[in-house]
């Protein structure tokens, strides 16, 4: 078995105490946790959805996530505890297990993919304030929003880029 390449290696406190996180690529094997960490993410976050719209999304997401080429942050046993996935320079999906939320997980994956795309934007629920407060604190700006979700669903998206900041800003300090 080949390990997959890694790019960062960081060292997080979590809940769970000091782990060492490095970002691979995800791979066949890592479908069903991949979808644990959606699953899980999406019920401690994504209370807005109705269940029949929960049940709609899951459904999609089951039949395209396993294989999608997603980034992966692994602890030091390679398991999953959070995934990014880019469409070029747009981050489409960015999810953390909830055990691992506020350790620096998310940080860590956005950060690695401004190393590749400084030009960076995502979407979030409207719905999902804590989301956009976090890209917001990352350095990211609200530059527009669309009333409907990329499905046509009534769940607004606030659309943000990454503002590159100067040398002297906090981000850089």
């Amino acid at each position: 078995m080949t390990v997959p390449a890694t790019r960062r290696i960081s060292n997080y406190k979590s809940k769970m105490g000091q782990i060492m996180i490095r970002i691979r690529k995800s791979t066949q094997a890592d479908g069903a946790r991949v979808l644990d960490i959606w699953r899980n993410a999406v019920d401690a976050t994504h209370h807005f959805l109705s269940d029949d719209d929960r049940r709609a999304i899951e459904a999609e997401v089951v039949a395209f996530l396993p294989g999608a080429p997603l980034d992966l942050a692994v602890d030091e046993a390679d398991r999953a505890i959070g995934f990014m996935l880019l469409d070029g320079s747009h981050m489409e999906a960015l999810f953390v297990d909830p055990a691992h939320h506020g350790a620096g997980v998310g940080r860590l994956l956005v950060e690695d993919a401004l190393k590749r795309h400084p030009d960076l934007s995502t979407d979030v629920n409207e719905q999902n304030e804590s989301a956009a407060g976090f890209y917001e604190r990352l350095g990211f700006e609200r530059t527009g929003r669309s009333a409907l979700d990329g499905q046509g669903r009534a769940y607004p998206l606030i659309h943000l880029r990454y503002r590159a900041a100067s040398p002297s800003s906090p981000q850089h300090a």
